[in-house]
Parts: C-alpha cells; structure tokens; sequence
C-alpha cells in the first residue's frame, strides 16, 4: 500500500468526491453533453459511474479470486436513481473491507488485494467529479497529495493494466515525471512487450519524455483533461497517457 495512504483515507476521498459529483449531476441537464467526455451526456456519465461501481464493489463484498462478469445493464431505474443506489452500496461496502483481504485486480503490476479497488474507485470518482464539474464549469480545486497518488496509480498500476487488456506496448522508451509542489516523482521505462516499470525518480535522470509541474496540472494532464508541460518525444509520452 502507498506510503501515507490507508484504505479509511481513500474511503473519505470516495465520500467527498462522490457527493461533489452527485450534486453536478443533479444540477445539470441529463442531455447536456459532457465536453471531456465526447459523446458522452449527463445521463451517460452517470450511468457509467454507477456502473462501474456495481463493478468494482462486487469484488470487494465477495472477495472473488477471479474475475467476475459485468452486471447486466440496469431495467427500469432512471440514471440518477440508478447512481444514487449505487452510492449509497458503496459508501456501505467500502469502510467494512479491510486493505489485505484477497482479492482478484485488474493489473499485472499490483497485488490482488483489495486495497487496489479502494485506491481505483476513489481515483475514479475524483476523475469523474472533474468531469462533472468542469462541465457545468464550477471546478473545485483538488488536493496535491491526492492528485501525486493518482499519478502513482496511474504510472504503476494503470499503465499495465492498459497494455494487457487493450493492445501490447509497441512504444520503447522513458518518461520522467516529477512534481514541482510535493516531493514525488517516477521513472518508468517502457519496452515492447513487457510490463511497464515504474520506480522513484533519481536525481539528475534524464529521460526521452521529462514532465514536470503541479500534481494536480500532470494527474488530469495524463487522463487528457489539461494539457501537459512536457519535453521530448511526443510518441514516448503518449504511450504513457491514459486517454490514449
């Protein structure tokens, strides 16, 4: 488990990010388009999430050691009831699970426990507050140390998954990623093939893609919701996004 970083903490990341969200879906139109998600609408974004969720805590409440089916799309409910269910089951399973408990993950570059899913799921509602309210253009300024966390997860934990589940890693190279207002940053070497690896920057690495600025600027920077400051080969640096 990340330094810092304890499931009951990823919990209160979850319960504050999802009542953000749920306060812009409400708000907004359910046909509005959702600009950062092309195609998508209000409704749409909400069926998503909650769908996600229904996913994501299955595996928490029953500890499958393997992977599970997708639930069948919801009959009847409307998106917004749909989510609201969803929330509330989640802010009741979430709290409940310990962090070792085993369980199956979605990344060959992390353990099958279920502090992963903790981790993922407060990422994603954080991920999808932004989207909601970036929309409606009321954006709430996030946290540094949540936004380093999700560039942890995203650079360790996503990234392979990505290359398993979509298509193999063609791209060879490095990317250094560091934070110019908290003290993390990573190396992560890519080749053809292979499991992304990812380790803690050294000092004076160079790289063929170097990324640097604030947390939060490069944690939506790599999900393609603001540009990233960048240096380098641009094939490099896509390959290490998680919009592309």
């Amino acid at each position: 488990m990340p330094a810092g970083w304890t499931t009951q903490r990823w919990t209160e990341v979850f319960l504050d990010q999802s009542a953000m969200f749920r306060e812009a879906v409400a708000e907004a139109d359910p046909a509005a388009n959702v600009p950062s998600c092309p195609g998508w609408t209000f409704a749409d974004l909400a069926v998503h999430v909650a769908r996600f969720l229904e996913t994501s805590i299955e595996y928490l409440r029953t500890g499958s050691t393997v992977r599970l089916k997708p639930p069948p799309p919801p009959v009847g409910a409307s998106p917004i009831e749909y989510l609201d269910t969803q929330l509330a089951d989640a802010a009741e399973v979430l709290p409940l699970v310990p962090g070792n408990r085993p369980t199956w993950t979605f990344s060959p570059a992390a353990p099958d426990l279920a502090w992963v899913w903790h981790r993922r799921i407060a990422h994603e509602l954080d991920l999808r507050r932004w989207d909601a309210q970036a929309a409606l253009r009321q954006l709430v300024l996030g946290d540094a140390d949540l936004a380093a966390d999700g560039i942890d997860e995203a650079l360790g934990t996503l990234l392979a998954a990505k290359y398993t589940t979509d298509v193999p890693l063609e791209t060879a190279g490095t990317v250094i990623v560091r934070c110019t207002d908290v003290p993390e940053g990573w190396h992560v070497r890519l080749t053809p093939g292979e499991v992304p690896e990812v380790r803690a920057v050294a000092p004076g690495e160079v790289a063929d893609v170097e990324v640097d600025g604030e947390a939060q600027l490069i944690h939506y920077g790599l999900w393609g919701r603001l540009p990233l400051k960048s240096v380098g080969d641009e094939a490099v640096l896509r390959a290490v996004r998680m919009d592309r």
